[in-house]
């Protein structure tokens, strides 16, 4: 089962898909400048991202692959983006043939 969280909430090495894009609803006049930028930037409902990096100091800025292109964000401006997380998965532990038969 997949998370919808705010990405600013991801970590390093999530993965999902842009479900939203800016808040519904917002009459606010720099919100609505934001989202525009955003979508400017290729922050568009659909896109994949995965966060690479985290800054040092309150993990703030974050650096992002999107789609096929390489962005950072503050973590304030990512909270206007709304993504499905993908699963993380877990590793499969291979057993050599004799350990499989003990």
């Amino acid at each position: 089962m997949s998370d919808t969280l705010k990405l600013s909430q991801a970590r390093r090495g999530d993965r999902g898909v842009i479900v939203q894009v800016g808040g519904r609803g917002t009459a606010d006049e720099h919100a609505l400048e934001l989202e525009r930028r955003l979508l400017e930037l290729g922050f568009v409902e659909g896109a994949r991202v995965e966060v690479l990096h985290e800054g040092l100091f309150g993990r703030d800025p974050i650096a992002m692959k999107v789609d096929d292109m390489r962005v950072a964000l503050r973590r304030h401006e990512a909270a206007s983006l709304t993504v499905r997380f993908e699963p993380v998965a877990s590793p499969v532990t291979r057993f050599a043939p004799e350990e499989a038969a003990a």
